[in-house]
């Protein structure tokens, strides 16, 4: 089942400049589009892990659809740096990403990017409980990718 926040038309679909940015979680991972040329990063959706597996499907439907030059991965560690216990199964899906589909993947540090999203939802535009839920991880992965492209941007 797919959860998804309204993108941006505008948002081009150039290829060598599309990236996609992943929030990873054992049970959802949220999913971001941004431009390199823009610098901007929209909210696209979010997928359901199957048995804490990443939809695989799903994901090769968007590869395929948005033609990504890269993909980013929010990598969470403890607040002193060291890994915690997601950590592993993090960097393990950004193998899995770049052996299935070739691309590079950079990992972008996403520590308390799921509770500024959160915050933000919630505390600042009154989204529902349950509406939070469905589309929280999508708006990290927007925060990720955001910030990746941030550092990112051409000069």
């Amino acid at each position: 089942m797919v959860d998804t926040l309204r993108v941006d038309p505008i948002q081009a679909k150039t290829p060598d400049q599309t990236y996609l940015g992943f929030d990873f979680g054992n049970k959802k991972i949220g999913v971001a589009v941004g431009h390199l040329v823009t610098g901007i990063a929209n909210p696209l959706l979010t997928l359901r892990s199957l048995n804490q597996n990443p939809d695989w499907d799903g994901i090769s439907k968007l590869i395929n659809e948005w033609q990504p030059a890269g993909l980013v991965v929010g990598i969470s560690k403890q607040l002193d740096g060291s890994d915690n216990l997601i950590t592993p199964r993090m960097l393990k899906f950004c193998r899995q990403l770049g052996g299935r589909y070739n691309l590079p993947v950079y990992q972008q540090d996403e520590t308390l990017s799921t509770y500024e999203a959160k915050q933000m939802l919630f505390d600042e535009v009154n989204v529902s409980a349950t509406k939070l839920w469905a589309v929280q991880d999508q708006l990290a992965a927007q925060l990720i990718l955001q910030t990746w492209l941030n550092d990112n941007a051409p000069q």
